[in-house]
């Protein structure tokens, strides 16, 4: 028996990125992109397979099977270099009234303001659907992660997850 699906994700466009909702198609390159080791410093874990990859984007394709819950994943596509760089997260809650947002830009395409400009055309599409407050987790001193939550208007909390700090962002008055 199939679940109904989610709300769909739509491509998002702008400032030179396309974001498009991640599907089982994006996994063979999302594991080039997110192969270097090195990325997985400040998180921890490994840089996963192209398979792994495959079956993790094809349940997020799927939705949340928590009604409560919507999952939009987006893999970011460099329009000029024409190749996927990175991803981007919105998970609603809260009856859709709060968005977390994540981000992650490859290695060798970090410093150049890619996971701004992908985390911006998110924080806009959610607002749109009006999402009242944003919020991401942002492991203490990763200064570039800092910098992108600093540019959407987050920012840090008290509140602490798993060792990283809340920062939040309240897109209603």
């Amino acid at each position: 028996m199939s679940r109904p699906a989610g709300p769909r994700t739509p491509t998002l466009e702008g400032d030179g990125l396309r974001l498009l909702a991640v599907g089982p198609q994006h996994a063979a390159e999302m594991a080039d992109v997110l192969g270097d080791p090195s990325l997985y410093a400040v998180t921890g874990g490994s840089a996963p397979d192209a398979g792994a990859l495959r079956d993790r984007y094809a349940r997020q394709a799927e939705g949340s099977p928590d009604p409560a819950e919507e999952w939009h994943t987006w893999v970011v596509e460099d329009v000029a270099a024409g190749r996927l760089v990175g991803f981007v997260q919105a998970t609603v809650t809260d009856h859709g009234r709060t968005a977390e947002l994540a981000w992650v830009v490859g290695v060798p395409w970090q410093r150049r303001g890619l996971a701004r400009r992908a985390a911006t055309l998110v924080l806009d599409e959610v607002r749109r659907r009006g999402v009242r407050r944003a919020v991401a987790h942002v492991r203490p001193g990763h200064r570039p992660s800092e910098r992108v939550a600093t540019a959407l208007g987050m920012g840090p909390t008290h509140v602490e997850v798993d060792g990283e700090t809340r920062w939040a962002l309240d897109l209603v008055p």
